[in-house]
């Protein structure tokens, strides 16, 4: 009886163990629970990029000259309340578009103007303030 039992611990814990790695495996590859957190409780959204996979900061300039129009129009969205900024602080050398706004409205309207995953090419962050 008492082997039996623990067996029973010892198969119970190495299914945890398992469940536990293969839930740790998955949130490191796809980030589902930081998107949800993201996402649904601070109204945010990150693209989960590495620093070696974002673009260098001089090709993000490039982007922000060729594309003035479309960052003023998501500027005039809530002047003061939204604005577009490059952030090459986080990762030396490299850079991403950090757009913030205030409501979720603001959000909408600024990735129906985005209108995909990337700014020209270029990952970006949204941030609720």
């Amino acid at each position: 009886m008492k082997n039996s039992r623990l067996r029973n611990v010892l198969l119970l814990l190495l299914w945890l163990s398992l469940t536990c790695a293969i839930a740790t495996l998955i949130e490191t590859q796809f980030h589902v629970m930081q998107r949800g957190y993201d996402n649904f409780i601070l109204d945010n959204r990150n693209h989960y990029l590495s620093c070696e996979d974002l673009p260098a900061r001089a090709d993000v300039q490039i982007v922000v000259e060729e594309h003035t129009d479309v960052i003023q129009q998501i500027r005039e969205i809530a002047p003061g309340f939204v604005d577009v900024e490059i952030d090459s602080v986080t990762c030396e050398g490299k850079a991403d578009f950090l757009i913030w706004y205030g409501t979720h409205q603001q959000r909408i309207a600024i990735e129906e103007i985005i209108g995909g995953d990337t700014f020209f090419g270029t990952p970006y962050r949204l941030q609720n303030r």
